[in-house]
């Protein structure tokens, strides 16, 4: 084991006991997130300004995984919004908080940075200006429709990301140039999409808003799909990295004495960082702090060690996204908030405070 050859096996009875509490405590940690993300989402999806009950959208899941007739009689039009709306909302939601809590834990490690996250690389702002011109300015790359504008809003998204690739083959270029880069890059697609919303009307302006502040009001069951497939391949690419990362938090020297091709694992982590996010965004928008936000907490409870800080990420990440989406749907009834806007709400000072409380640590 590579860890075993850094730090060596432990010795006695009490670094063994040590080492078996400190694993308890970030598991439990895991498993209770896990379990009040799963009843929130169970509660937030029978949320309804439209006279559905609690019972029905149950009774609509029942009706969906029961071999044969269905055991309740419900009335077409209530199931297939239930099927339909309801519940693509609340999956969508977990599966993207997981997923960009994930993007931003590695890039917040593989960087040595709190503050870096995909989005502060320019994904977000890239993806809202390829949805703008979709919507806007009809030039679609694919199809029309609303898988038209997903293609062009990840295509765009990518842009930043082989900027960044670019850059950083360049000699002398640390991680905080690597942000300030993004954030550029950031600036001059938010500037561009500002200016291109001058030339659409009023209609066309509004939908391309929804790229820009992130919402699930518009997901369609059909993509589901997308997104679990897009959390599953993140958790899994992210698992196959974590041992190389956590040596390369010890510096790049030991990392390079062990072996490892520091600039290769760290190319390879950016570009899956910047992968999955660009597949939420283009379905759902720019929504920010949780790629912020989650791993910090995490840390908190399961330390640096990726191992424990992916998964803890990852289900951290989809309590957030699910609690924004309550708290969206329900604060100000009938009116669905956009889930953006309420997670840099919240998000911004409980940020602050998490920086402010850790000023005196870093990552590694």
């Amino acid at each position: 084991m590579l860890s075993e050859k850094l730090f060596g096996k432990p010795e006695t009875d009490a670094e063994r006991e040590s080492i078996r509490l400190g694993r308890r405590k970030r598991l439990l940690y895991i498993l209770i997130v896990t379990a009040a993300m799963l009843l929130l989402s169970a509660y937030s999806v029978t949320v309804s300004s439209s006279g559905i009950t609690a019972s029905e959208v149950y009774q609509v899941f029942i009706n969906k995984i029961w071999p044969g007739d269905d055991p309740f009689d419900i009335e077409w039009r209530r199931q297939e919004i239930i099927w339909r709306v309801y519940y693509p909302r609340v999956l969508i939601a977990m599966c993207v908080g997981g997923t960009l809590a994930i993007g931003g834990a590695i890039v917040q490690t593989i960087l040595k940075n709190p503050l870096a996250t995909p989005y502060t690389l320019g994904i977000s702002s890239s993806a809202a200006f390829g949805a703008g011109i979709a919507i806007i300015l009809g030039l679609n790359i694919a199809n029309d429709g609303i898988y038209g504008i997903m293609v062009n809003a990840f295509i765009f998204s990518l842009i930043p990301a082989g900027v960044i690739l670019a850059v950083s083959f360049l000699k002398n270029v640390n991680a905080t140039t690597l942000i300030l880069i993004g954030i550029c890059i950031s600036y001059t697609f938010s500037a561009a999409n500002t200016l291109m919303q001058y030339f659409g009307d009023a209609d066309a302006v509004k939908q391309a808003m929804f790229w820009t502040v992130g919402d699930l009001d518009n997901v369609v069951i059909g993509q589901v799909k997308y997104v679990f497939a897009d959390l599953l391949f993140a958790v899994i690419a992210s698992m196959l990295l974590v041992n190389n990362i956590n040596v390369m938090r010890m510096g790049d020297d030991t990392a390079t004495s062990l072996g490892i091709n520091v600039t290769r694992v760290r190319l390879e982590s950016i570009i899956l960082a910047c992968l999955i996010t660009a597949i939420d965004v283009s379905i759902v928008g720019a929504i920010g702090f949780v790629c912020l936000l989650a791993p910090q907490i995490s840390r908190i409870f399961v330390g640096n060690d990726m191992k424990y800080l992916i998964p803890a990420s990852m289900v951290t990440g989809s309590l957030i996204l699910v609690l924004a989406d309550y708290i969206a749907k329900t604060v100000i009834r009938p009116i669905m908030l956009p889930v953006g806007a309420i997670t840099a709400v919240v998000g911004a000072p409980v940020l602050i405070y998490l920086l402010i409380r850790n000023r005196s640590r870093t990552i590694g």
